[in-house]
C-alpha cells in the first residue's frame, strides 16, 4: 500500500516535473554552458571558465547599469512599499463594501500585462496626445518632457510602481488578516488610537511579509526590462545598457554575443542574490538587537 501511495504521487509529480526540466533546469544548464565558452577565429567554440564572468564584472556598460537600477530601487522601493503598507492598514481598519473594492481597484494594474501598461503610460506621457504634460505645464513647469534624460527614470518609477503596489498591498493585508483580533481589542481597551496600534502593534507583527515583499521588490528592480524596452522608441534616455537585462538582451539578439550575454545574466543573479542576502543578514541582525 505504501509503495503504490509513493508510486502514485510520483506520476501526478511527473508532469510538472518535466514541466520544470524542460523549461527552467535544461536552458539554465545550456545557458550556463555557454557562458564558460567564447568564439573562435574559425568559428567554433573554446573552454574559458570563469574570463567571461571575470570581464563583466569590470564591463564599464554592465556595472552602469547595474548602478542605474540600484539608486533607482533606492527611490523607488521604499515609496512602493510606505504606499503599499498604508493601503493595507486602511482596508484592514475599514472592513466595508468599499474596501473590498478597493482591493480589486487596487490589485487590477498587476494584472495588466507590462507591455500593455509600458504603450498605454506612454500614451499619457506622450507631449502630443497624453494629458500629464499639460497638468505639470499648467502648474509651472515649461517644455516639460517625461521622456528626457533626466525624468525618464522617474517615469518608469511611477510605471512600476502604479503596477505593483496593489500586489504587495495584497499581501501585507492577508499577513494583517492572520493575526489576533484579541490584541486589538486590549490595545482599544487601554485607550490605544488606531495609528498607535498600527505602529506598535500590527507593524511589528507582520514584519516578515513587509521583508517578502521587500526581497520581491529587490529581485523585481534589478530585473528590469520591459519598460525601458518599450518606451525606448519615444526617448533616447535608454541607451544599449540602461539596465543589466537590456544589455544583456542586446548582446545576445542585436551583437549575437551569446556567450557574454550568458555570463552576464548569471553576474547579474549573483548580484541579486548578494544585495538578497545583505538585506536578509541585516534584518535578522536588527530583530537579534531588538
Amino acid at each position: 500500500m505504501k509503495l503504490r501511495q509513493s508510486i502514485t504521487g510520483w506520476l501526478f509529480m511527473i508532469p510538472f516535473l518535466i514541466v520544470v526540466l524542460a523549461f527552467l533546469i535544461a536552458p539554465l544548464g545550456y545557458a550556463l554552458y555557454l557562458s564558460t565558452q567564447a568564439d573562435t577565429l574559425v568559428g567554433g567554440q573554446e573552454f574559458v571558465g570563469f574570463e567571461n564572468y571575470k570581464f563583466s564584472l569590470t564591463d564599464p556598460i554592465f556595472l552602469e547599469g547595474v548602478k542605474r537600477v540600484f539608486i533607482f530601487g533606492l527611490i523607488q522601493i521604499p515609496i512602493m512599499l510606505f504606499l503599499s503598507t498604508v493601503g493595507a492598514l486602511v482596508i484592514d481598519v475599514v472592513n466595508t463594501r468599499l474596501s473590498r473594492t478597493f482591493r480589486l481597484i487596487a490589485f487590477m494594474p498587476y494584472a495588466v500585462p507590462g507591455v500593455v501598461a509600458a504603450l498605454m503610460w506612454g500614451f499619457l506621457y506622450s507631449e502630443s496626445f497624453g494629458p500629464f504634460v499639460g497638468i505639470v505645464e499648467s502648474l509651472g513647469a515649461k517644455d516639460f518632457n517625461f521622456f528626457s534624460l533626466k525624468v525618464f527614470i522617474y517615469s518608469v518609477s511611477n510605471i512600476i510602481t502604479w503596477a505593483w503596489t496593489g500586489y504587495n498591498m495584497i499581501i501585507i493585508y492577508s499577513a494583517l488578516q492572520g493575526l489576533s483580533r484579541e490584541v486589538y481589542e486590549a490595545a482599544i481597551v487601554d485607550g490605544a488610537t488606531q495609528i498607535q496600534i498600527a505602529i506598535r502593534v500590527k507593524l511589528p507583527a507582520i514584519k516578515n511579509a513587509i521583508l517578502l515583499t521587500t526581497i520581491f521588490a529587490i529581485i523585481g528592480t534589478m530585473q528590469i526590462f520591459t519598460e525601458p524596452r518599450i518606451l525606448a522608441r519615444y526617448t533616447n534616455a535608454v541607451s544599449n545598457g540602461y539596465t543589466p537585462n537590456i544589455y544583456s538582451f542586446n548582446l545576445a539578439f542585436a551583437q549575437s554575443q551569446f556567450n557574454y550575454a550568458a555570463a552576464v545574466s548569471f553576474t547579474l543573479a549573483i548580484v541579486v542574490f548578494v544585495v538578497t542576502a545583505i538585506v536578509l543578514a541585516l534584518t535578522r541582525r536588527k530583530g537579534r538587537v531588538e
